[in-house]
């Protein structure tokens, strides 16, 4: 069964799959999107779900520190319900605190440019969700 991992932000939502047997996340790719028109991106994560043959979505779900949940985390939570009514699929919340921040520090540790770096946080933040997850539950 494969899975999507989703970093979701407010303009963009990085996107990482699994391969079939669930045990490496890969970066796919950024959807540009509107948090408040959810059909931005609604064309997007149906192609990918249908061309990878997606079952499950895990979304990053960002905490505070203290496990509290603030607004960041409620827009996580109310995008996850809209995946499962909109496309019939099983989601999970993932804790994502610190990914971007963990993200960042990978590349620029692979001394990668600030410019490159926008374009591509998202996507790795979304691969350390989906692999984070994936190794909890081996």
């Amino acid at each position: 069964m494969k899975k999507m991992g989703l970093d979701v932000g407010e303009k963009t939502i990085g996107v990482a799959v699994s391969d079939a047997f669930g045990w490496t996340a890969q970066g796919l790719t950024t959807i540009k999107w509107d948090e408040n028109d959810y059909s931005s991106a609604t064309k997007s994560i149906e192609k990918i779900i249908n061309e990878h043959n997606i079952e499950e979505a895990v979304v990053g779900l960002p905490k505070n520190m203290n496990g509290t949940i603030g607004p960041r985390g409620e827009a996580s939570q109310t995008f996850a319900k809209y995946l499962e009514k909109q496309f019939s699929i099983n989601t999970v919340l993932w804790d994502e605190r610190l990914t971007t921040m963990a993200a960042e520090r990978v590349l620029l540790e692979a001394d990668m440019s600030r410019k490159k770096r926008k374009k591509v946080i998202d996507k790795m933040a979304a691969v350390m969700i989906l692999q984070g997850y994936l190794d909890a539950n081996k």
